[in-house]
């Protein structure tokens, strides 16, 4: 038997992405422990699906040598406060046989929640702490010292402990970061309590570990979650992990810290770097010849020039040093050989003697130093040519620039690093009108006199190919002269390098086409037009070829020629993102565009507690971050931030807006091409963090929004917050009048509305141009990746998706609530619910029937003044991406899978045939409905169609008396009498429905003549 100092503790850190059970889309969790018949509990954590508990349940071991074989039983329960009752939430069952003997060695590990049944409806994961303790340690820790009983283990004492733990104390460190600043003691506390767990080499365990009060995040491969803060202080709006909050950055340097730079960097935080400058040497003492590197060395980093030769010593290299990474009080500059260790000459600045330059002040000159050899001996080091300073990202060296953080950045990855503007190409559609052929002669003569030739028009450009139909035989038209009639669509992009091929083809077989005659024509000499008057068309002659096993020869024919119309329609714009969330609605002709109506500013600051998506080294989990943000044709692209959990970039771009009901959107991703093994794994494809979506429309006018927005992933396990991006918006309107007037503009251009495309055409040029853009991008330096355009043009949002179904159902049911609700109040008047009201709504009908010429103006009055009621109540802050909106808070993992899944789908046949029933059942209740409502429809058709003849006879003769007497009595009393029998008390009603309904219900339809 043990002697009873042995101690199990039980360290519950928390939880995530718990199952809502409270009937309103959340929980009130807590944790019940079992071990050895002693049950201890946590707090509840009211209404959080996230949340954290970080507190230690310590349990009696009455036999040490058993330990081993024993198991811990960790329960998650809902509480319900109105029943006194909880639901199941999850269970783990977690053996003792590798329990720590020390807290310290003790790492916290993750827990897939487990069902207690086959019927329950159960997700999520748990992080537990589980280790070995004596009854001294846990009493000098200030861990909980509970007893056998589980009702001892909400004693008044155990509370007062729980009020003084650990946590609370982290709590107060985190939210007094100022008094941190100013007490060593303190910032060495955080720096400890913010350490990340290392783990073992060659075993990657799931760590969670949280030092904060904020919501922790179970990393999607295994990775562990780190703490972090932006600076300045947080405001959140609403509740939960997935609700925005306004931030309070210190732009432009702060209030107190003005200077020139804020007139044009005044959304982000500055930044200070040292700016170190090496251009060229002279004098250098080398025998036998060699390669020079320059390098300039930091405390702890060092950055190295290129190679060159010793005949010409020029380099002109900048490299930037964070004032935050800075460790040492003096820069030294070394020339050597590349492949020694030795230097040829040095020189050292000291950093408290070094400039601030602050732009537009002019760059600093770069001066001439006399540089010591290993002896000290200045007058054999020779010279080199620097110049230091201290600036901000407000410098133009800054873009160009080598960055500290680099250093472990192999060199090819090193472009990929720096902030980029891109371009998309201007896009115009190809419309090409094929309208008649002359004279084709099929390539077999032989076969061509026992068959219909089957011709048809084949139009490529670049990789995009379209078909016209099979030209029909005509009796007025001999076979050798076919005629289509059709118009095909393609997307270009200037400058024009494609061509524009023109084949007609005969189908001769199954999957065998021959080609009959062909032309080529660039798409450069194409006519371009701006309205939707049509160009003149114009005879191509074609290339006929023939085909004599394997060998072919061209024999031009003028006999044979194709009727083409070609132009370039710079009236449309082409759409290369959603309709409903479009950044840019410009005409492609550039004559047509009107003035821009204002300026859009962003500036990205940075991003907190980001999920650790990749190891290196074995130094844990880690993330190379870099934004991309996309509005109109301009793209940017802030620089990455090297193995940061919580980058900064305050990075500021600035774009022309020429309407106001646009979208900008900004993604978050991580940088896969800075390690050469994690290219040769993944392919080099960087993957997602997250994205925001902020409508233009939604701001006001000239105010600065410092948020910081939620970046929010759909898994496969459901939906994770993989961080916080921090952003600072303003929209500046140049011209009220003319922002107003553009909201009584058509949203597309003219020709959209005056030769508008179908709905099949637009979604095909959409992705074709996609393809068209990201091919150009993916040709810049550095690149965007495929998956980084197609992730910020929503490429995959026509897919079909059973949560996106349930999210429109319900935003079509929250749309039509309103018109419910009225329908609630008049039938609530109409029954005399409550007299008075119903009374006074007599009275006012009446009065509209007195005075008929009230009726809208009342109307109007109504909505204006509910109008100014709810700007009150009007919303602060910009919209995010909401979850319950999105219904992925209450998604199902069948669902999920369902989405996840390829197309066609890569499932086997008992999934899919599940999923294939489902869906029947689904369409079958939109079947009933829709049959219904042509139900409704056939009979109001059928009053006067005769088909009952007696309900047609009733309903004409009820109209010719009808109308007479609408003719001889007024209008008003008419209205007057049918608003007092349908207002009459329920005590001079009927239950039964009324003959006019009884009537209608018995016309006849169609549905009794469907097979």
């Amino acid at each position: 038997m043990g002697d009873g100092k042995e101690k199990l503790v039980v360290e519950v850190i928390a939880a995530h992405n718990l199952m809502p059970k409270d009937g309103e889309g959340s929980s009130s969790p807590f944790v019940e422990v079992e071990f050895e018949k002693q049950i201890l509990r946590t707090q509840v954590k009211y209404k959080d699906l996230n949340p954290i508990w970080n507190e230690k349940l310590v349990f009696d071991v009455p036999d040490t040598a058993e330990l081993p074989y024993k198991h811990i039983e960790v329960n998650v329960f809902n509480e319900r406060r109105s029943s006194n009752s909880r639901n199941f939430l999850g269970k783990v069952r977690a053996p003792c046989s590798q329990l720590c003997k020390k807290e310290g060695e003790a790492t916290a590990q993750l827990y897939t929640l487990e069902k207690r049944s086959l019927f329950s409806h159960i997700r999520g994961e748990i992080s537990l702490k589980l280790f070995v303790s004596t009854t001294e340690e846990v009493v000098k820790k200030g861990g909980f010292v509970s007893s056998l009983t589980p009702s001892s283990a909400f004693s008044k004492k155990n509370k007062k402990l729980q009020q003084q733990s650990p946590v609370m104390q982290v709590q107060q460190q985190h939210f007094g970061h100022q008094d941190m600043m100013s007490k060593p003691t303190h910032q060495q506390q955080s720096q400890n309590h913010m350490k990340p767990m290392e783990p073992n080499p060659g075993e990657l365990k799931p760590v969670v570990i949280t030092t904060a009060p904020r919501p922790v995040i179970p990393g999607a491969r295994g990775g562990p979650t780190f703490g972090g803060g932006g600076g300045g202080g947080v405001y959140v709006n609403g509740s939960g992990e997935f609700s925005l909050k306004e931030t309070s950055p210190h732009l432009g340097g702060g209030f107190l810290n003005k200077d020139k730079t804020s007139s044009t960097y005044d959304l982000v935080e500055q930044m200070q770097y040292l700016y170190v400058r090496v251009v060229k040497a002279r004098d250098i003492s080398l025998f036998g010849g060699g390669e020079i590197v320059a390098e300039v060395k930091l405390g702890n980093y060092r950055g190295f020039t290129k190679r060159v030769s010793s005949n010409h010593l020029q380099w002109d290299q900048v490299f930037a040093f964070s004032k935050d990474c800075i460790q040492s009080s003096a820069a030294e500059i070394f020339v050597k050989e590349s492949d020694k260790d030795d230097f040829l000459g040095r020189i050292w600045f000291d950093l408290n003697e070094v400039p601030r330059r602050v732009p537009p002040d002019s760059q600093l000159a770069p001066q001439w130093y006399r540089m010591e050899d290993r002896r000290g001996d200045r007058s054999k080091g020779g010279e080199v040519m620097v110049s230091i300073w201290f600036g901000t990202q407000a410098d133009e060296a800054f873009a160009e620039a080598w960055h500290s953080k680099a250093a472990n950045v192999h060199f090819d990855g090193l472009c990929s690093l720096k902030s980029k503007v891109y371009l998309s190409p201007k896009l115009w559609y190809l419309r090409v009108s094929v309208i008649e052929a002359q004279d084709i002669v099929p390539g077999d003569k032989g076969s061509a006199m026992m068959r219909f030739p089957e011709l048809h028009a084949k139009v490529q450009v670049g990789n995009q190919f379209l078909k016209t139909r099979i030209a029909a035989p005509s009796a007025t038209r001999s076979l050798s002269n076919p005629c289509w009639n059709e118009d095909l669509l393609f997307v270009v992009a200037e400058p024009f390098e494609d061509y524009l091929l023109i084949s007609v083809e005969d189908h001769v077989g199954p999957g065998k086409d021959e080609i009959v005659g062909k032309v080529l024509i660039p798409v450069s000499a194409v006519e371009r037009r701006t309205d939707d008057k049509q160009v003149v068309s114009r005879w191509f002659n074609l290339e006929n070829h023939f085909g004599n096993q394997g060998e072919s020869k061209v024999v031009t024919r003028f006999g044979s020629r194709i009727h083409l119309r070609v132009s370039l329609d710079g009236g449309y714009h082409v759409l290369d993102e959603a309709t409903l969330y479009s950044s840019d609605v410009k005409p492609t002709a550039k004559q047509l565009w009107k003035p821009h109506i204002g300026v859009l500013e962003m500036g990205i600051l940075g991003a907190t507690g980001l999920m650790p998506l990749k190891f290196k080294g074995g130094k844990g989990g880690s993330v190379d971050a870099y934004c991309v943000a996309k509005y109109g044709q301009k793209w940017v692209r802030t620089r990455t931030v090297v193995d940061s959990l919580s980058p900064k970039w305050n990075e500021q771009y600035t774009w022309e807006v020429f309407d106001p009901c646009t979208v900008i959107t900004v993604g978050v991703f991580d940088n896969c091409s800075l390690d050469k093994n994690i290219i040769n794994n993944s392919g080099g494809r960087d993957s997602r963090i997250g994205k925001v979506r902020i409508r233009l429309s939604t701001l006001e006018s000239d105010r600065v929004y410092t948020h910081s927005y939620p970046l929010l992933m759909l898994h496969p396990s459901g939906v994770k917050k993989m961080g916080e991006l921090h952003l600072a918006v303003r929209f500046s309107c140049a011209n009220l009048v003319n922002m107003l007037h553009m909201y009584a503009m058509p949203l597309l251009p003219k020709m959209h509305y005056v030769h508008p495309l179908s709905v099949h055409q637009l979604e095909t040029l959409r992705y074709q141009a996609l393809n068209v853009v990201s091919s150009w991008l993916n040709r810049a330096e550095p690149p965007l990746g495929r998956e980084v355009v197609e992730y910020m043009l929503d490429y995959d949002s026509h897919m079909w998706s059973m949560r996106r179904s349930k999210a429109n159902f319900f935003r079509l049911m929250n749309v039509i609530s309103g018109l419910i609700a009225m329908v609630r109040y008049a039938e609530s008047m109409r029954n005399w619910h409550k007299p008075i009201y119903s009374t006074l709504s007599l009275a006012f009908f009446f009065l509209l029937v007195l005075m008929p010429e009230l009726v809208i103006p009342a109307v109007l009055l109504y909505l204006s003044l509910l109008g100014l009621w709810r700007y009150r109540s009007r919303s602060r802050h910009p919209p995010h991406m909401d979850i319950r909106l999105s219904q992925a808070d209450s998604v199902f993992p069948d669902e999920l899978d369902e989405e996840f899944d390829s197309f066609p789908t890569s499932r086997g046949a008992d999934i899919v045939r599940i999923r294939y029933d489902r869906l029947r059942s689904v369409a079958g209740r939109i079947q009933t409905v829709v049959g219904d409502m042509a139900t409704q429809g056939e009979r109001f058709q059928a009053l006067i169609s005769w088909r009952d003849p007696r309900a047609t006879f009733l309903f004409v003769i009820f109209c010719l008396f009808a109308a007479i007497g609408f003719y001889a009595v007024p209008v008003r009393v008419v209205f007057a009498l049918w608003g007092v029998y349908v207002l009459r008390p329920p005590r001079f009603r009927s239950k039964l429905p009324s003959p006019a309904l009884s009537f209608f219900r018995r016309l006849p339809s169609k549905a009794d003549t469907l097979l």
